[in-house]
């Protein structure tokens, strides 16, 4: 079973796809982990982050994986915490803008999903790109205002709600308006908006979404 969440930066997809795949017992592909892996090796190389060759073969240079709690492994390395850096942040976007960067990362993505049993994927063209055909489809949602206040409390920086919000206005732009692999909901997806609740909340929300699609499910 394939259960792919997308939806803008800072609206708890991370931390509830986690969570989700827990419940479960479900492998958890943080996509996203992966572009910023690429973006990491870039910086790290000193190649052009709006270079798409210098991009794309900075992918395909690396080998990416995830260990057994679900963190990036970049050639059997943790990538954690240096994937989350503020550098990182900054050119992340342009980096996944690139087609070919994503051709390359999708199909490993593709092929460590067909490898599990069950995956929780999220991103921000998983459910419309990389799984189309996946099982369950949901679309995490927030305000601006409260996806800047979580990442504020998450790095300990109240004071720059102002500007991580800018930020992330930015990267939805550039997100939803890339030429390819856009940040659009599928028409088949179930918006959760997460405004308010806390990540078990809507952990349990999606649990009764899983439960109800298993049970409606034919039986052989």
């Amino acid at each position: 079973m394939i259960i792919a969440i997308d939806g803008p930066a800072g609206a708890g997809k991370s931390t509830v796809s986690r969570g989700l795949a827990k419940a479960l017992g479900f492998l958890f592909l943080d996509t996203g982990a992966m572009y910023r892996a690429v973006a990491l090796k870039v910086l790290e190389s000193g190649a052009d982050p709006e270079s798409e060759t210098q991009c794309r073969e900075t992918a395909e240079r690396h080998r990416l994986s995830f260990d057994p709690a679900g963190k990036i492994l970049i050639d059997g390395t943790p990538g954690e915490p240096d994937v989350r850096s503020e550098r990182v942040e900054k050119i992340v976007s342009a980096v996944s803008a690139h087609p070919r960067v994503r051709a390359v990362i999708v199909a490993r993505q593709q092929a460590i999903a067909s490898a599990a049993h069950g995956v929780v994927a999220e991103g921000r063209d998983t459910t419309t790109v990389v799984f189309p055909r996946a099982e369950l489809k949901f679309f995490l949602n927030a305000s601006a205002a409260e996806r800047a206040r979580r990442k504020a409390h998450q790095v300990g920086a109240p004071e720059r709600q102002r500007a991580i919000e800018s930020d992330l206005l930015r990267r939805d732009t550039i997100d939803s308006t890339r030429a390819h692999s856009p940040l659009v909901k599928a028409p088949d997806a179930l918006v959760i908006e997460t405004d308010g609740k806390s990540p078990e909340q809507v952990i349990a929300e999606l649990l009764a979404h899983v439960h109800a699609r298993r049970a409606a499910a034919p039986r052989e």
